[in-house]
């Protein structure tokens, strides 16, 4: 049963096609220049099949909570989420929603010039002109007041949020939003998932941005915990209307 995601709606760019895909337990919501259903679905199938394969072949891999190494060669997909949970100090299924929207991404990037991929909260950009995205944090004060403008520059660019309050991922914090921006979509969410184990209280929030800045490939980082927030990197934060939220 997928669940309705109403934070979909804080995706703000308003020229774009938008349509779901959904394969087993991968739930995509795409906006790109025409509807890729079919072959938004036929690439989830593929990279899914890798990842599926590899669990069958080496089970840690689905349950670890810490990085691991695996002789080469391996699929492209599995290298990625293992570099991306190495730099991040957790375990490689913690970039996979990532890692899917990243893969699909670059997928359709043959068929649309501009794509907007969102996978349980992790974002994959490449569109001609800014994007704004509203960051939920559930029950905080803060929640849907402030949100990211975001400018590829030409390049694909990723957003991911974890949360410890909102959805059905594994989080060991308490953290109402993390946001991590970075240009690798798998190197973001391992990177929020990390960040956000460390929140447990808002005392928090600023050993957790040293924390998460320290990470390879990361390019900045808004944490959200009940009413306060820390935000560090080269972002450009905007504040949203009360009705969007």
């Amino acid at each position: 049963m997928h669940q309705e995601r109403t934070y979909r709606n804080y995706l703000y760019h308003d020229q774009l096609t938008s349509f779901r895909t959904i394969v087993k337990e991968t739930d995509l919501y795409i906006r790109a220049n025409k509807n890729l259903n079919i072959e938004a679905k036929e690439s989830m199938l593929a990279h899914r099949g890798y990842i599926e394969t590899f669990i069958q072949q080496h089970p840690d891999f689905a349950v670890s909570l810490i990085p691991l190494h695996f002789p080469k060669p391996i699929p492209d997909i599995i290298d990625t989420m293992v570099d991306a949970s190495n730099r991040s100090g957790v375990g490689p299924m913690a970039a996979v929603a990532g890692a899917v929207a990243e893969y699909v991404g670059h997928d359709l990037l043959r068929y649309s010039q501009e794509i907007i991929i969102e996978n349980g909260g992790d974002i994959f950009i490449r569109t001609d002109t800014p994007v704004t995205i509203g960051i939920f944090a559930n029950h905080s004060p803060l929640n849907m007041r402030m949100g990211l403008e975001i400018d590829c520059c030409g390049r694909p660019i990723a957003v991911c949020t974890s949360s410890g309050t909102v959805g059905h991922s594994l989080s060991l914090g308490n953290a109402d939003a993390v946001t991590v921006v970075s240009r690798s979509c798998p190197v973001a969410d391992a990177a929020a998932t990390a960040i956000a184990n460390k929140v447990k209280h808002k005392t928090d929030v600023n050993d957790a941005i040293h924390f998460g800045k320290d990470i390879k490939g990361v390019k900045g980082v808004i944490i959200i915990k009940d009413d306060k927030a820390g935000i560090w990197g080269d972002l450009n934060v905007v504040q949203l209307q009360q009705n969007n939220g």
